[in-house]
């Protein structure tokens, strides 16, 4: 009669299934397809996006404004743009501006072209710095600022406190997180499927976008000896966007 050898760990494994209980053997092949469903669900998501909205008032003017000089020497129109730019920062700090700081320091020689030949015909100076204030006082600030010397306005923007647009920020996160669940909601009504929990959150922004800025001008133009520039400012948007994904 042919026999045939077992190795060791053939025999073994024989041995372990002769030893293992029936009831045993019946329970692990009937889990195996129940786990596998389970772990199908649970991998069953909606990922939806919400988008909020907030709008406020600007009640800041963010300036910027500077002293242009030209003269014939480098030294006299430093000079004469140093004073008047001195007399321009003591006013804003007397009237307690916001963030004040300065910009941008040039001086620069200024050219003139006869028969293609390039000659330096004087020296042209500026100084520039920015600050905030209430927008209801920028008007008067700025005629005052022309008074003491400020030749120009490089930029003006209009944006709201600190404090409001923080606020603005937290609404607008709860807005888009209930539109992204309102969203959800009606997938499922229309599916007939029914929400478990929220897995994963994400906040895509919550900002407010670049307030619009004014164009250059010269400030002698925007004055007036009679009345005050009108200054206005307007509104502005802050703007948040969270995606959910719900399991179901």
């Amino acid at each position: 009669m042919h026999r045939t050898a077992l190795s060791g760990s053939q025999l073994a494994t024989g041995n372990l299934w002769k030893t293992l209980p029936l009831a045993l053997l019946l329970s692990f092949t009937s889990i195996q397809p129940g786990l596998a469903q389970e772990t199908a669900k649970m991998w069953r998501t909606l990922t939806v996006s919400g988008r909020g909205v907030e709008t406020i008032p600007t009640t800041l003017s963010q300036v910027s404004l500077g002293v242009v000089v030209q003269g014939k020497t480098a030294q006299e129109v430093q000079q004469e743009a140093a004073r008047r730019s001195s007399a321009v920062v003591a006013l804003l700090k007397s009237r307690n501006v916001e963030k004040l700081q300065t910009t941008g320091i040039r001086l620069n020689p200024v050219y003139s072209y006869t028969d293609n030949v390039q000659r330096i015909t004087g020296y042209a100076a500026s100084n520039t710095v920015s600050f905030r204030i209430a927008t209801d006082k920028a008007g008067i600030l700025l005629d005052e600022a022309v008074k003491v010397g400020a030749t120009e306005i490089s930029s003006v923007s209009f944006i709201a406190s600190d404090e409001a647009i923080a606020s603005a920020q937290k609404q607008a996160l709860r807005q888009a997180t209930q539109d992204a669940r309102l969203q959800a909601d009606a997938v499922f009504n229309t599916l007939g499927f029914q929400a478990k929990e929220v897995v994963s959150v994400q906040i895509n922004g919550a900002s407010a976008p670049p307030p619009p800025i004014l164009q250059r001008a010269e400030m002698a133009k925007l004055s007036s000896a009679d009345a005050s520039t009108p200054v206005v400012g307007g509104e502005q948007q802050v703007e948040a966007s969270v995606t959910l994904q719900i399991s179901y």
